[in-house]
């Protein structure tokens, strides 16, 4: 059976195609030969962009790029859309999740189950590239630490629309906690030397890994090519030599970033920028009407002194609709805030679960054309 991909079917004729080979079947019957006609009319649907059913390009659609939005309105709060993947056998969760703009931690809460260094052939990877605006005015960074990801909202010129980009991002691991609070950019530099902090050095010294006082710039620094400094000076946004920590709580405090994601970063934000840090892990918003959820696990401090509840759930939702409680279906929010999936989820009543978005999200390629582009394929 073939199936058609692109142009190709419409093209060709497909009911004087089917007609043809339905008359040529009949004298296969009587001959044992394929009519030529049948035989041109198939390779003309193959060449003109067909495909058989289990070709891997079959039905893939083009990607969003999901790191920079237009914002329609002063109400919009949810950006992107959720899109899925088909792995191979050489494919990892990781390699995903930096081809498009994503964490560690953030895609594989997004596919509970899937090996994240082996999810074999064949396997559905949800790529959760569709986002809640964190509840924080809308200038400058915001960065928030239960999403580990970061917004950026450049000043607007004129009458144009309000833009948003956003990135994965590494924070402070439990007990070197990056600060919350309103902040701003004092300083970038390219090409950073790390002076490391004391505390930092006796650290690693304990663990029989001694550093140096001072680490050049280079390949094996830490801040990678750029670093933008914060008014509390001893955090930093910055790069890293080691992307694989993005999207996960590895570092001392700071804040760091994919070396592609600093480096437009480091273009667009100016020396004065304000910085929000927030802690949002439940997350509420609208599109089209429909109420959504984003559900992020709370930070260990934070789940440890909240012992399950879902008060900081009900809290968010309850006041993206103080105008209107009954917009809510009360037990798709606590599914999501239980599942925490980090996926926007329609919690209106009558909405489609979950696994209804998922299914009808489109397939994209495990490569997209932006990375082609830039050659770095992970």
């Amino acid at each position: 059976m073939y199936a058609c991909w692109g142009r190709g079917w419409a093209s060709a004729r497909p009911a004087e195609g089917r007609q043809v080979c339905e008359t040529g079947a009949a004298r296969r019957g009587r001959d044992g030969a394929f009519p030529t006609r049948c035989l041109t009319l198939v390779a003309l649907f193959v060449l003109s962009g067909c495909a058989t059913l289990n070709d891997s390009r079959l039905f893939v659609q083009e990607p969003i790029r999901a790191d920079r939005f237009v914002l329609a309105d002063e109400e919009t709060n949810v950006v992107g859309a959720v899109q899925v993947v088909v792995a191979r056998d050489e494919d990892t969760l990781p390699d995903f999740a930096r081809r498009y703009g994503l964490g560690y931690d953030e895609i594989v809460a997004a596919n509970p189950g899937v090996d994240p260094w082996l999810p074999g052939k064949g396997t559905r990877i949800v790529l959760p590239t569709q986002h809640v605006l964190p509840d924080a005015p809308r200038e400058g960074v915001v960065v928030n630490l239960a999403a580990l990801r970061l917004f950026y909202f450049p000043e607007r010129e004129g009458g144009e629309p309000q833009e948003v980009i956003t990135h994965p991002i590494g924070i402070g691991r439990e007990g070197r906690r990056t600060p919350l609070g309103q902040m701003r950019i004092i300083q970038k530099t390219e090409n950073p030397t790390w002076t490391v902090p004391a505390s930092v050095r006796a650290e690693h010294a304990r663990r029989g890994d001694p550093l140096p006082a001072v680490v050049p710039p280079g390949p094996d620094n830490p801040l990678g090519a750029h670093a933008m400094r914060l008014s509390r000076p001893s955090y930093l946004f910055h790069g890293t030599n080691k992307p694989f920590g993005v999207g996960m709580r590895v570092s001392h405090g700071c804040v760091r970033l994919y070396p592609e994601d600093i480096a437009q970063l480091f273009d667009e934000v100016p020396v004065g920028a304000p910085v929000r840090i927030v802690n949002q892990p439940y997350l509420a918003g609208r599109r089209d009407g429909q109420l959504y959820l984003e559900a992020h696990a709370p930070l260990a401090e934070d789940a440890a002194r909240w012992k399950g509840s879902l008060k900081p759930m009900e809290k968010a939702v309850a006041a993206s609709v103080a105008d209107d409680p009954a917009s809510v279906d009360w037990e798709k929010a606590r599914d999501a805030a239980q599942e925490v999936r980090g996926i926007p989820v329609p919690i209106s009543p009558g909405s489609p679960n979950l696994e209804d978005v998922v299914a009808r999200a489109p397939r994209v390629p495990r490569i997209p054309p932006w990375e082609e582009a830039e050659g770095r394929d992970t």
